[in-house]
């Protein structure tokens, strides 16, 4: 496995700059974000698609640093109701594919979407409990109408370009656990499967080590490597269903994402990184920083740190 970077997070620096930068603090592969939610990404996704130098200059700055192109990311919501949202999000997804088949590599990274109401309207409607009857029936409908001939049209489309979609099982979005993740699959087909990130696991209860052995073997496309923090008595006050806002309000919720070891540690960490072994998948850890207790760079770094000791250790 190599230790690789979502390279989003030193979205402050130019392209070459993160790259160098990588290069200086021991990454080996990069995650590179082409649009959706991407804060500053570090490419040009239409000249991608438009220009032969375009691609090789992009390779050519990620392959002569010693650095491989673990995946292209464009996570967004290419269901959402609000047309011109949804429109730029499903443009950036399907051209995203089509960067990835002319750039040579087989991953993009994605989110599943949330759809709105039946009824209209632009804002996502994220559906997570039966309690009115409404809302069931609101859940099939999003399904049937919206996102089963999307993702259906989505897998065909990655198909035909060779292209796995790995998608993030993400809260707000209509695959966010084991079961959503599998009916999805169902939906798009096998060139569907998940881009493994467990801290968006952890404050739904799951265990991440239990998901990976039931998705089965060569299931996980790509895996972010980010960490969360329980706080046990909150959690116990409050549980992990929090709608405050995490970004600018470190220590106040029941969980909040951290840098890696400050949530799980070395234990839980190896025992990660061998059960994907054991399941088939041999590809980046992409560090994903969002702790924001901790600034990007150093926490980038000490994630490097404690990865780098599990990473050996657990080399087949």
């Amino acid at each position: 496995m190599k230790i690789g970077l979502y390279t989003d997070s030193l979205h402050d620096l130019s392209f070459t700059d993160a790259l160098d930068w990588c290069v200086d603090n021991g990454v080996e592969a990069v995650e590179i974000g082409t649009g959706g939610f991407s804060p500053k990404p570090h490419c040009d996704l239409q000249m991608l698609l438009d220009s032969e130098n375009a691609r090789s200059e992009f390779l050519g700055a990620i392959e002569s640093r010693g650095l491989n192109l673990s995946a292209l990311n464009c996570n967004g919501n290419p269901l959402d109701p609000h047309p011109a949202r949804r429109k730029n999000h499903e443009e950036d997804f399907f051209k995203t594919i089509e960067a990835a088949n002319k750039l040579g590599i087989d991953v993009v990274v994605a989110m599943s979407g949330c759809p709105g109401d039946k009824d209209g309207g632009t804002t996502p409607n994220w559906v997570v409990h039966p309690h009115q009857e409404e809302f069931f029936e609101l859940l099939e409908w999003q399904w049937d109408e919206v996102v089963t001939p999307f993702w259906e049209r989505a897998g065909h489309f990655a198909n035909e370009h060779g292209v796995k979609v790995a998608i993030e099982m993400h809260p707000g979005c209509v695959v966010y656990n084991t079961r959503t993740m599998l009916r999805l699959r169902e939906v798009a087909g096998k060139n569907i499967g998940a881009n493994f990130d467990p801290s968006h696991l952890f404050y739904q209860g799951m265990e991440p080590l239990v998901v990976i052995a039931s998705l089965g073997k060569d299931f996980v496309f790509h895996v972010h490597a980010k960490d969360t923090r329980l706080d046990p008595q909150k959690m116990e006050y409050t549980g992990g269903l929090d709608p405050r806002p995490f970004v600018g309000n470190p220590g106040v919720r029941a969980w909040e994402y951290r840098t890696l070891g400050y949530g799980h540690g070395v234990r839980w960490w190896c025992d990660f990184v061998s059960i994907l072994r054991l399941n088939g998948y041999d590809g980046s850890l992409s560090i994903e920083h969002e702790d924001e207790v901790m600034g990007a760079r150093e926490g980038i770094i000490k994630s490097i740190e404690f990865l780098q000791p599990i990473v050996l250790r657990t080399t087949a």
